[in-house]
């Protein structure tokens, strides 16, 4: 199969024959149609993720058609269209049982502990606890957002920051899971600040639903506490870095709540802990969404109220994607792009 394909972290990324996947006992492999290009596949070439190892073929949130499954699968068949969590999880330990498969002690991330979707066929582990069917009417391009930034960030705004109607949340961070955020919140009845050092990235913002968009700066916890009266009911930092984590926790109102959904690959931020404690805040992480919690989030795509597709900024072929890769930390798009393996 044709993959994007690298030999060294911060090596050059090359579009590459390589082996196809075999197919796991239990699990299933995918037709890539799309393949979102994220932020965290530049991380994992420049080596911020342990996990990796060479050579590696990228990606980690794709949709497309089942090619063939394993021994086991009861669910699937091929032809389905299905999207998938980027966390596999086991499918087997207390916690997919319960539901929680996105911190499975044993899971597999698809780009990551094992080759990705940055190519024209994936592997996918416990198939039936691991992938989602795809509705009617949900493009490809739409549905690979499904996988990591609009699920990530429905579960960071719903089950995690515990937004209500009328709440203020603030949202550091106008790429895929930011923006995402903006929409679900905004959806769920929520007024959004949104953050971000990019004019283009605000104004996609303002038009997804952000009823304030602030340029970063070194005042932005007082502007966003000047605009929210008081401070935010959450916050969510889905940039990654002390800056926006420190900030993000000094936008908060009393009893508020930080949720952290950017990787801090390089280094911790110094969390003002005295206003922690002296405010009561809430500091929680959130770490995408098992394919379990998919149905309440589908059921609000089928609706209309939540338009997945408004965040595709375009699709490109193999030799964009390598480029798009290696400069994502630099120019960060707005929207998603999305690979084709197709063409």
């Amino acid at each position: 199969m044709r993959a994007l394909y690298y030999e060294r972290f911060g090596g050059p990324v090359e579009v590459a024959e390589v082996a196809d996947p075999a197919v796991p006992d239990g699990g299933a492999v995918i037709r890539v149609e799309a393949s979102g290009l994220c932020r965290s596949d530049w991380h994992a070439w420049a080596g911020h993720d342990d996990s990796v190892a060479l050579p590696h073929v990228p990606g980690h949130e794709f949709a497309g058609v089942v090619e063939t499954v394993g021994a086991g699968v009861t669910r699937w068949r091929p032809g389905d269209r299905v999207t998938a969590p980027f966390v596999n999880g086991c499918g087997a330990c207390e916690w997919c049982r319960a539901g929680q498969a996105q911190v499975c002690p044993q899971q597999t991330q698809p780009g990551f502990t094992h080759w990705g979707s940055h190519a024209e066929l994936v592997a996918v582990r416990a198939a039936d606890t691991n992938l989602v069917r795809v509705p009617d009417g949900l493009s490809a391009d739409a549905a690979a957002s499904l996988g990591c930034r609009f699920a990530t960030a429905y579960r960071a705004v719903t089950a995690r920051a515990r937004i209500r109607p009328g709440d203020w949340l603030a949202v550091y961070g106008a790429g895929g899971v930011g923006l995402s955020a903006v929409m679900v919140a905004s959806a769920l009845g929520a007024r959004v600040v949104a953050v971000d050092r990019s004019t283009a990235a605000l104004e996609l913002a303002a038009r997804l639903g952000a009823e304030h968009t602030v340029v970063a700066a070194p005042d932005t916890d007082d502007r966003v506490r000047e605009l929210t009266g008081g401070g935010a009911d959450a916050t969510i930092d889905a940039v990654g870095s002390p800056d926006t984590a420190t900030t993000a926790v000094r936008s908060l109102r009393r009893l508020g709540r930080h949720v952290q959904v950017g990787l801090l690959a390089t280094a911790v931020p110094e969390l003002p802990l005295d206003r922690v404690i002296g405010w009561e805040l809430e500091i929680l992480g959130s770490h995408g969404m098992a394919a379990a919690a998919y149905p309440e989030m589908l059921d609000l795509v089928a609706s209309g109220r939540l338009n997945p597709q408004q965040l595709v900024g375009g699709a490109v072929g193999f030799a964009e994607a390598a480029q798009l890769l290696e400069t994502a930390d630099t120019a960060p798009p707005t929207g998603i792009a999305v690979l084709h393996p197709a063409g």
